[in-house]
């Protein structure tokens, strides 16, 4: 008997020492927990894969090279160094702050969690187009040795913004509504063009291939390498086109990613500034698309994601803070009026192609890292009604 126990005791041994060697956590065993990386260590290891930062709350990003320590202008994000006292962009990492985690983390609820130290777990990977964690999974306030962390978050679904992003536009139609949905989806980041191409690589990744863009009109999946000038590449597409009220590219309706889409060099030419509308001549390289002298018709799949776009813009940019009044209207051919049509065509693409689950997590995509205000239409279809009738 006493040989058996011994022989046990043996056998116990030995799996506990191999599962050590091949980093197996064997049943009543302890596995000691990775420390947290340091911000310089994770600001060095931006390679999208998941890791926890320990730092300091030292302000909030609003740009690439701007950190605010007062005055926070919303939750959704917060910078973090190794000193309480950098004020060096450059050593700081930009953390997206996830839904979940707004109430409890963002600092225009929380001011004071200026100075003090967090841990948070998330993708290590740009934010702002700077070193930065996103998808962040997990906080915790480290405060000696005890740590509180709030639950993990949870995909969110459109409906989740009815009693908070849309809570004053519920129950309103109309003017009152375009009105009301205005001033909410004003208060955005806005983007540099440059930054933008980097933002369509995330919101326009390829979910079957996420080292691909899916091109807007063509359907085409192609490598986000392949961003620029040359006759096959991609470039950023204006769907309202920028000649439309003549804004061209500056910060505001000319780099709104949430109508700024990846193309074709060629097919993104072919197009041009054309308005919407039905008909015309099979368009060069893009499959199912039609154009004529003054329109533009992209292919079915994406012809209500089209809709909601330009109503998007019609909404956001209404004159009230510097840029032209965009509206839509039953004409094409509208030139360097600050006009897109056709108003009746693009109500019966919205019907016909509602959103689908690319256009809904390109739209969270745009809220979470980028711009931080959301198209409405993706989330509520039925108010292009309820405003253009």
């Amino acid at each position: 008997m006493f040989a058996k126990r011994r022989a046990w005791n043996l056998l116990a041994i030995l799996t506990v020492a191999a599962a050590v060697v091949i980093g197996v956590q064997v049943p009543g065993t302890s596995a000691h927990a990775a420390a947290p990386l340091t911000v310089a260590q994770a600001i060095g290891q931006q390679t999208g894969a998941t890791g926890t930062v320990r730092g300091y709350v030292v302000g909030q990003p609003t740009g690439t090279t701007t950190v605010i320590r007062s005055g926070f202008p919303n939750d959704y994000a917060l910078a973090l160094a190794d000193s309480p006292s950098q004020t060096s962009t450059s050593q700081m990492i930009y953390v997206q702050i996830t839904s979940a985690f707004r109430s409890a983390y963002g600092l225009q609820s929380n001011p004071g969690l200026m100075g003090k130290q967090l841990d948070v777990t998330g993708k290590l990977s740009a934010y702002f187009s700077h070193a930065g964690l996103t998808a962040t999974t997990a906080f915790a306030l480290v405060n000696g040795t005890t740590t509180t962390t709030t639950p993990p978050t949870t995909t969110t679904t459109p409906g989740d913004y009815d009693g908070t992003y849309y809570r004053t536009a519920i129950g309103l139609s109309g003017t009152s509504l375009k009105n009301e949905l205005n001033r909410i989806i004003s208060a955005q980041t806005k983007l540099s063009y440059d930054a933008v191409w980097n933002a369509l690589k995330a919101t326009d990744e390829d979910p079957s291939n996420p080292s691909n863009v899916i091109l807007l009109y063509s359907g085409r999946s192609q490598s986000k390498s392949t961003n620029g000038g040359g006759v096959d590449d991609w470039n950023r597409e204006h769907v309202w086109a920028k000649s439309h009220g003549d804004f061209g590219t500056a910060t505001g309706p000319g780099t709104d990613v949430h109508h700024l889409r990846p193309e074709d060099v060629t097919v993104n030419s072919n197009r041009g500034n054309k308005d919407f509308d039905n008909g015309g001549s099979p368009a060069a390289e893009c499959p199912d698309c039609f154009t004529d002298a003054d329109s533009w018709e992209p292919r079915d799949a994406v012809k209500g994601d089209v809709a909601r776009m330009i109503f998007y813009m019609a909404v956001r940019y209404a004159g009230t803070d510097g840029w032209p009044d965009l509206e839509v209207n039953n004409s094409v051919n509208n030139g360097s009026a600050p006009y897109i049509g056709k108003l009746t065509v693009l109500k019966t693409w919205s019907q016909q192609d509602p959103p689908d689950a690319f256009e809904k997590r390109r739209n969270q995509v745009i809220y979470d890292q980028f711009q931080h205000n959301r198209n409405p239409f993706i989330d509520h279809p039925e108010w292009v009604t309820s405003i253009w009738g």
